[in-house]
């Protein structure tokens, strides 16, 4: 497994598997790794012959005041995680080579950036969508993996992808939880342990959801009323949302259908502050 920090390295790293006649899939992340990550890796590795990791905590997608300093990370750590994969090379910048002086270009997709995490988050998909078009103008790849987690960034991909005729074909993987039902997160490791429980408020909120929704309720005010209720019973939660959006267009919907997605952001208190936690997923069966 190789490790590349420079950008132009790894272009004609790529350039070199291409023309060799390779496939590559990209799995963007920020590193910490957890088994979410480890089964993203898996996923590239069944779809493409080469599997690139990038590994870079992105600045721009941490406004003020937001944990970037507080991000965990830990170089070595992932890096015997990584080997024990298929993974055949590391991307691993600094942000002064993702970022150099005089760089003044943004990305934005404008319209599912302004909701869920875009409203309390203003500046964070336009640094999501920037650095995810360096990666692949830098990788190259045939593919890119990205965990369902991240609801609101997937389909944001997604749309940059079509909007800009981007040749990525963009592979959703599905949530990897905790044997108690906690999504898998980096953000997991800042939390206190004796506040598990108010971690949990989200996995049951959704499980909660989904009862109700089985049972024949489809008001989502109704049910935004009892998940509410349910989380702030949890102590040391804040709500920043519960939404029930369309899978597409990810705009609020009155009734729960087949294409409702229930969407929670809540900020738990860790180790060292508040640890914002997202977590998501359908309501009622497709198709």
């Amino acid at each position: 497994m190789e490790i590349i920090r420079k950008p132009e390295e790894m272009q004609a790293w790529s350039r070199t598997r291409t023309g060799a006649g390779q496939t590559i899939c990209l799995v963007p992340t920020m590193g910490y790794f957890h088994e979410g990550h480890l089964s993203l890796m898996r996923r590239a590795a069944s779809l493409c012959d080469v599997v690139v990791v990038s590994l870079f905590v992105n600045p721009t997608q941490f406004g003020p005041n937001e944990d970037l300093d507080r991000y965990p990370r830990d170089f070595e750590r992932d890096m015997e995680l990584v080997r024990q994969e298929k993974v055949t090379a590391v991307f691993a910048p600094t942000p002064d080579l993702m970022y150099p002086q005089g760089f003044q270009t943004e990305v934005r997709v404008k319209q599912l950036a302004t909701h869920l995490c875009g409203k309390s988050r203003p500046v964070h998909f336009a640094g999501v969508a920037t650095v995810v078009s360096k990666l692949f103008n830098i990788v190259l790849p045939d593919m890119a993996v990205f965990g369902e987690k991240d609801f609101q960034q997937l389909a944001i991909i997604r749309r940059l992808v079509a909007d800009l005729n981007i040749p990525v074909r963009i592979v959703g993987h599905p949530i990897v939880r905790e044997a108690d039902g906690l999504a898998m997160s980096s953000r997991n490791a800042n939390l206190d342990p004796a506040n598990r429980p108010a971690a949990l408020s989200l996995s049951t909120a959704l499980h909660l959801a989904r009862t109700q929704a089985a049972q024949g309720q489809r008001s989502t005010a109704a049910l935004v009323r009892l998940l509410e209720q349910h989380i702030h019973s949890f102590a040391g939660t804040a709500i920043d949302y519960v939404s029930f959006i369309d899978c597409d267009s990810l705009e609020a919907v009155a009734e729960v259908d087949e294409h409702t997605v229930l969407a929670l952001a809540v900020f738990v208190e860790g180790k060292a502050g508040k640890v914002r936690l997202i977590d998501n997923g359908y309501l009622l069966p497709r198709g």
